[in-house]
């Protein structure tokens, strides 16, 4: 039977709905989901149940449609369907899909093209789950990096064409976060002033939990993620760590980890263990994250630095680093 994007869309919204259940304690009302291949927690602080419920009703579908249409993994999603057609037509896409392209736009033009959604053919080169794990060889990756670069894509209002065979998007590296922010707006715009948005530890939060100053995010220590080496005080912002601790394999003695650089094909190998950044916005906090990842520490304190309202932590092999106000943020 061939799917519809309808009937995808459909699926994806029953499986969410069925991993759904919610808890209230202290007068904080949290709903927990798996979507999007990750845990997704929103909590809020509210008196009135019949609104809490509206809003985990809302939220809930908007991250349906969302992963529905986005999802590289759902062959009739929409950000299929573009790939599909790489080289052969142009796709239609709706005003929402034009705002996050303009915003990977953005985002592209910030980080100098080390954040690139068109770096999917390097990704699948790269199986981090084989056994034993291959890496590449250098033909297979200057191969792919020429199906590589945002600048190749081309956009009108309403429409978008990838114009070689092979090329193809991956919404990965923004995706998530962005979903973050946007069920954030959701409950921002009915009135909640106490709310905290998870989805896989990309993390926007505003107002405070009941009883306490300041919503409190714990952030791993990349040499044993089974423990937090400090945890951050945030009223109003966005919380984001990349890092390649959980997905890398060891070949002949060299570690891979699962976060490329798309300048190069290869896995970043600079010493950096873990990055977190607190900005305004989860997008922001997680795309400027991964870029001083890849970038390393000295390129990747500068970014940080010179965004304004940012703040950020750089955990290598010897030391952590930080910029001039992240400790104001620290809670031990």
């Amino acid at each position: 039977m061939v799917l519809t994007a309808r009937d995808s869309s459909a699926l994806v919204q029953e499986r969410i709905a069925r991993s759904a259940y919610t808890t209230a304690e202290g007068g904080l009302h949290k709903l927990s989901f798996r979507a999007m291949s990750t845990v997704c927690q929103v909590q809020v602080e509210a008196p009135n149940p019949a609104a809490v419920q509206a809003l985990h009703q809302e939220a809930l579908q908007w991250v349906g449609e969302f992963e529905a249409r986005y999802s590289r993994f759902l062959p009739e999603s929409l950000l299929s369907r573009i790939n599909q057609q790489a080289g052969q037509a142009w796709v239609e896409v709706d005003p929402e899909t034009d705002a996050l392209f303009n915003l990977c736009q953005e985002m592209v033009f910030l980080t100098r093209g080390v954040f690139d959604p068109t770096a999917l053919p390097l990704i699948r080169l790269w199986n981090w789950k084989a056994k034993p794990p291959v890496v590449p060889p250098p033909e297979a990756i200057r191969a792919a990096q020429e199906l590589v670069g945002w600048s190749k894509v081309q956009r009108r209002p309403g429409a978008i064409f990838l114009p070689r065979a092979g090329m193809c998007l991956d919404l990965g590296g923004i995706g998530k976060e962005y979903a973050v922010d946007r069920v954030m707006m959701l409950a921002l715009q009915r009135g909640f002033q106490n709310v905290l948005v998870d989805f896989g530890q990309d993390v926007r939060v505003a107002g405070k939990p009941p009883g306490r100053p300041a919503w409190h995010v714990g952030l791993q220590d990349p040499r044993d993620l089974s423990r937090c080496w400090t945890g951050l005080a945030v009223n109003q912002a966005a919380v984001a760590t990349s890092g390649d601790g959980v997905r890398h394999f060891v070949h002949e003695g060299r570690r891979y980890g699962h976060i490329l650089d798309p300048r190069t094909g290869y896995p970043v190998n600079n010493g950096a263990l873990s990055v977190s950044v607190i900005a305004p916005y989860c997008t922001y906090a997680g795309v400027l994250s991964t870029t001083a990842f890849v970038l390393g520490l000295k390129e990747g304190l500068d970014l940080i630095s010179l965004c304004p309202g940012v703040e950020g932590c750089i955990t290598t092999d010897h030391a952590r680093n930080h910029t001039r106000k992240f400790h104001a943020y620290t809670t031990s």
